[in-house]
């Protein structure tokens, strides 16, 4: 039998860490050695030799937490939230002072929500209008959504490489925030609801049709098989990945 990947979970305590820690327990190739929460010393990870960390923390954390595994030789699984575009700068800079250290940095680990968005990029540059929803529950702390943001912006790179030009909007008057967000000229809608868990909608418009392309994520196991393809594949990957396309087999478009 190989020899079972160590695991450390950081943000163990959170929602989605007690989801993943379950997880980690419940594979026979994966040993849970490390769970690490608020106030912890993320020292626990390299004392117990963990090879893969899994980070679910906040915003505020997990850049640093990023930082200092690859300081450590650790690869890193990264679902939380917060990532722009210079932080992910930062890291692919510092990992290249890291040969074979890998980072993979998913917006959504859920595999439906990561071919969503595949599909909306897809059909975004048949269609004149296009506008991102998503939905999910009152204690998420960003709006709108990792995954939202993503959606719009690679929404948006495929209509420009298409040549298509700006998408139709005669508001002239509008109370604040009623018209969402502007991701890259795709507007984008945040609903916080009690009751949701993560889901998404793209709607794509022409004279006479609509399609809608749909993700609903009803309870957080639906992230772990994504997680855990992150962790068994983490090591093969040095280097920053950001999404799960690459995992999936998915072409960049």
């Amino acid at each position: 039998m190989a020899e079972r990947i160590k695991v450390a979970v950081l943000g163990a305590a959170g929602r989605m860490g007690r989801t993943t820690v379950a997880a980690v327990q419940a594979a026979a190739d994966l040993e849970l050695v490390a769970q690490v929460d608020l106030d912890d010393d993320l020292s626990a990870v390299t004392a117990a030799a963990a090879q893969v960390a899994v980070d679910f923390t906040v915003p505020a954390v997990t850049e640093h937490n990023v930082h200092a595994l690859v300081d450590a030789g650790v690869h890193a699984v990264v679902g939380a939230t917060g990532w722009d575009a210079a932080a992910l700068d930062r890291v692919r800079d510092h990992l290249c002072s890291a040969p074979g250290v890998g980072v993979i940095v998913a917006p959504n680990f859920a595999v439906g929500a990561v071919l969503a968005k595949h599909f909306a990029t897809v059909a975004a540059r048949w269609f004149d209008s296009a506008e991102v929803i998503e939905l999910h529950h009152p204690d998420k702390v960003d709006a709108p959504s990792g995954t939202a943001r993503h959606t719009a912006a690679a929404v948006a790179g495929a209509r420009a490489a298409a040549g298509c030009g700006p998408m139709p909007d005669a508001t002239a008057e509008a109370l604040d925030g009623a018209r969402g967000a502007v991701v890259d000229g795709v507007h984008v809608h945040a609903v916080r609801l009690r009751g949701l868990v993560a889901h998404q909608e793209v709607l794509l418009g022409n004279a006479g049709e609509q399609l809608t392309i749909r993700h609903d994520s009803f309870d957080r196991v639906s992230f772990m098989p994504g997680v855990l393809a992150g962790v068994r594949e983490v090591g093969a990957r040095p280097g920053l990945t950001v999404g799960l396309e690459a995992l999936l087999g998915l072409a960049a478009l």
